[in-house]
């Protein structure tokens, strides 16, 4: 876990449907507050933000159907720079990061996305990062009790399969903008674990249930990397991602996680038939 990580950590089921960018407007903009000033410098060492609306979309609904699993969608809409990093924050969360990852040459032009967990009406940022600096984007987000919310399985049921991976492929992507003609591939990893977040209740004992979640994931295509993720409490039970990449041709997908319980779980996920 990186240090903005560890010092803002206080304490498969699911199949993601991409948002409709089309049905998606800005009714829900960033919104003013003060909490963003007072993370800001632990969040960002005080780089500069720029407006990242022109290089890259957020979408994350304007009220969350279900605060424990918040969809955030991070599509670029200018292919010229590549985006090699970035920053997942949600203001009022009690771990405001959410998530810290990179990219490799191949997830670029960057489409990625996920599920969080938001505990109260908050703004949901995106920082990425690009050889020309920094460049900031997000909506807000009418959500809450995410992180404290139950979890869908009985611990010991959700310890037993803990570390499961399952790997989706789709059909193949629009050929990108990009000197190459190796094809553009959209696919989605599923990992059993229970993200505990350290705020939630067994709910026969009512004992707080200790923080247990994945710090660490990194998923390749052959040696190639394609991301990594260095993740705190926000990220949701049974971690989602769906992306799109450039298929190099290697056979399968190698994931790499870790979590706090010193856990290792590494699996080659085979391709799959398109969906």
């Amino acid at each position: 876990m990186t240090s903005r990580v560890a010092r803002l950590v206080a304490a498969f089921s699911l199949t993601l449907s991409p948002l409709s960018l089309a049905a998606q407007d800005i009714a829900n903009p960033l919104a003013d507050g003060p909490t963003w000033a007072d993370i800001r410098e632990d969040v960002t060492s005080a780089t500069a933000l720029r407006d990242g609306s022109a290089l890259f979309r957020v979408d994350a609904p304007y009220r969350a159907n279900d605060a424990a699993t918040v969809p955030v969608v991070i599509e670029q809409t200018d292919p010229g720079p590549a985006i090699t990093a970035l920053t997942l924050v949600i203001d009022e969360n009690p771990a405001p990061v959410a998530a810290e990852l990179t990219f490799g040459p191949a997830m670029h032009p960057l489409k990625f996305e996920t599920r969080v967990r938001v505990n109260q009406y908050s703004n949901v940022r995106v920082i990425a990062e690009t050889a020309g600096g920094h460049y900031m984007a997000g909506r807000f987000v009418k959500a809450s009790g995410g992180c404290s919310a139950p979890a869908t399985k009985d611990p010991e049921l959700a310890l037993a399969d803990m570390g499961l991976m399952k790997l989706r492929l789709f059909a193949a992507a629009a050929p990108a903008a990009l000197p190459q003609s190796r094809p553009r591939r959209e696919a989605q990893i599923m990992i059993r674990h229970p993200n505990y977040s350290g705020l939630q209740r067994d709910q026969i004992s009512q004992l707080i249930i200790p923080a247990h979640f994945i710090t660490d994931l990194a998923v390749y295509q052959g040696d190639e990397l394609l991301f990594t993720l260095q993740g705190g409490i926000s990220v949701s039970e049974n971690p989602v991602f769906r992306f799109s990449y450039t298929d190099n041709g290697a056979p399968s997908l190698h994931v790499h996680a870790e979590d706090t319980d010193g856990n290792v779980f590494d699996q080659v996920l085979a391709k799959l038939p398109d969906a």
